[in-house]
């Protein structure tokens, strides 16, 4: 990786540590299905505790209608959870768990990134955690927040619909 492209993605997520985005726990809208969770890092102390809240599509599929987050830690984790909730905010639920199986496989790439142009470029500002995957401690830093998101999705019961499948 470039130097000039390294300091271009260290940036994206320091600006995203500092005006995260999600940050403030907000309560769910009636009707709507919620799920909270709280993970920790015990490797580093992160933690973050992540609230989902997801509604009916009307085509009988389900959509993440707001993620809301508190959380404390490293730039990398807060930077995360930030970019994390970006993306997958109005989503349907096949969309999260793609986003969700692409990160985690831009986390398992040791920093050479992705061949497929199109997965990578579906993660946004995500694509900037390309460089932290080199480093292995890190990489937990950066799933933190998807960690929470899978365990709030599954606590919401969301994953129970058949359109939404089922938690691995």
């Amino acid at each position: 990786m470039s130097g000039s492209l390294e300091q271009m993605y260290q940036q994206v997520i320091l600006d995203h540590a500092k005006h995260p985005h999600g940050r403030g726990l907000a309560e769910s809208a009636d009707g709507h299905l919620r799920g909270e969770s709280h993970q920790v890092n015990p490797t580093c102390g992160d933690e973050v505790t992540l609230r989902v809240d997801v509604v009916a599509d009307g085509a009988g599929g389900a959509v993440v209608s707001g993620v809301s987050w508190e959380g404390q830690g490293c730039s990398i984790s807060q930077a995360s959870v930030s970019v994390m909730t970006e993306l997958v905010t109005g989503r349907g639920l096949a969309d999260v768990r793609e986003l969700d199986a692409t990160f985690h496989a831009l986390m398992a790439s040791r920093g050479k990134g992705l061949d497929d142009e199109a997965a990578l470029e579906s993660l946004g500002d995500g694509e900037a955690f390309t460089g932290v995957s080199q480093y292995p401690a890190r990489i937990k830093c950066a799933l933190l927040g998807w960690a929470a998101l899978k365990d709030s999705l599954a606590r919401s019961g969301a994953l129970a619909d058949p359109t939404g499948g089922t938690d691995d």
